[in-house]
């Protein structure tokens, strides 16, 4: 697996976001309902991200639009990096964590390129987090099962009990630092659970 660095100063408050999403998104949610399998292959590209900045993208996925103004601020702006970025943007009416993805330009670029999958996990987010949130544990217990999710000099892995569960959690190795995994999700996972 690959790393990518970005600055983690947006990512201060994400520590308790995923859990106020869990009780905030069920009264947003939309009509759609996933299959597991669907969710997983949603969740497959992102599920390796550390926690912080995987609640960012997950919270980002609910305004699409927002999503792709920000892809055009950042392509507009090349130069712009980190934390900088992020101040260049606050007069902006995007969600905040829209604005805090502009310091991760890649993932904005991946993002904006693939706008179906961006409503589609926002769809899925909002109708049911918890599912969302089993299904990155399936899919980080699959990677680690694979040989393919484990601490390095860029983050940290960890296994927890929460609620009388096993949950894995991902944190960078330096707090002032956060790496953006690259990785091919068909081939950290290990062989698919799914058929199709």
């Amino acid at each position: 697996m690959e790393y990518r660095r970005i600055t983690q100063a947006w990512a201060r408050w994400c520590g308790a976001l995923l859990v106020a999403l869990a009780v905030w998104a069920p009264a947003q949610a939309q009509d759609r309902t996933f299959s597991d399998g669907q969710i997983d292959a949603l969740m497959a590209p992102i599920a390796l991200y550390p926690d912080s900045l995987l609640a960012q993208v997950l919270m980002a996925s609910t305004y699409p639009a927002d999503v792709k103004a920000a892809a055009a601020w950042v392509k507009a702006h090349p130069n712009e990096k980190g934390d900088a970025a992020v101040t260049k943007v606050e007069g902006q009416d995007w969600d905040p964590s829209v604005k805090g993805l502009v310091s991760v330009p890649q993932v904005l670029v991946m993002m904006n390129e693939k706008p179906q999958w961006v409503q589609d996990t926002g769809d899925a987010f909002l109708a049911d987090p918890k599912r969302v949130m089993a299904s990155v544990q399936r899919l980080r217990a699959q990677a680690q099962k694979a040989g393919n999710l484990k601490t390095t000099a860029e983050q940290k892995v960890a296994t927890e009990t929460q609620n009388g569960s096993q949950v894995i959690i991902i944190e960078p190795a330096q707090p002032q630092a956060i790496y953006v995994p690259v990785y091919q999700p068909t081939v950290v996972y290990g062989s698919w659970m799914y058929p199709a």
